[in-house]
């Protein structure tokens, strides 16, 4: 049996536990691709647990590799919505893997068959963003520019998507956040040393399967 101290005690260590946990996901949440490389960010576990990176490599690298710099053949990129994963093809044979991030509900990936129709090293969305001000500071985070109106002195700043291959008006593969789900406005987010790898070995209309 337990006085009344120590359950006392133990409950006070238990919230303190939890609130350690929710401010390193809140403030975790405040920075953008720095969250998937960071080694305190937390993440909430299949079965209800919070789990911690132990390697020095990110979730999404340990997943993700690239293997065809003596392979052959004409590529095919195959995107797969259910296991977020990527798929890239040479000559039929399966030399990379990354991990993904697809569309969120309400602003899905396209599914079907395209190919690859434009590259930018550096890319910026017309869409998504930041209000920012003259000298350059956010003032207000994720902004959808066909909704929101810019505060007195502010101007839209796309949101930054290096290593961008569009396959669908509007749609394409480039550097991103990856919190494990889908999460994105309909782009297919990469790990940054996988988009640009993709990006380099890729030649304009490359098949690019998107699957369920």
């Amino acid at each position: 049996m337990h006085d009344s101290n120590t359950i006392e005690k133990h409950g006070v260590f238990r919230g303190a536990m939890m609130l350690s946990i929710v401010t390193a996901l809140l403030s975790a949440c405040a920075s953008y691709d720095g969250r998937l490389n960071s080694s305190v960010t937390q993440y909430l576990g299949t079965d209800g647990s919070i789990v911690s990176r132990t390697s020095t490599a990110s979730l999404a690298d340990r997943e993700s590799y690239w293997a065809g710099e003596s392979a052959s053949g004409s590529a095919h990129i195959v995107i797969n919505i259910g296991q977020q994963k990527l798929y890239y093809y040479r000559g039929g044979k399966l030399v990379g893997i990354s991990a993904i991030s697809s569309g969120r509900e309400g602003h899905d990936s396209p599914v079907g068959n395209f190919k690859v129709r434009k590259k930018e090293k550096q890319h910026a969305s017309n869409l998504y963003g930041d209000f920012v001000d003259v000298s350059g500071t956010v003032v207000v985070k994720n902004v959808d520019a066909t909704k929101d109106k810019p505060p007195a002195g502010c101007h839209f700043q796309g949101s930054s998507m290096p290593w961008f291959m569009e396959f669908a008006p509007g749609v394409g593969m480039h550097t991103g956040f990856l919190p494990g789900i889908p999460d994105s406005h309909g782009c297919i987010r990469l790990p940054d040393r996988m988009a640009k790898i993709f990006f380099e070995v890729t030649p304009m209309g490359t098949p690019v399967t998107v699957e369920k």
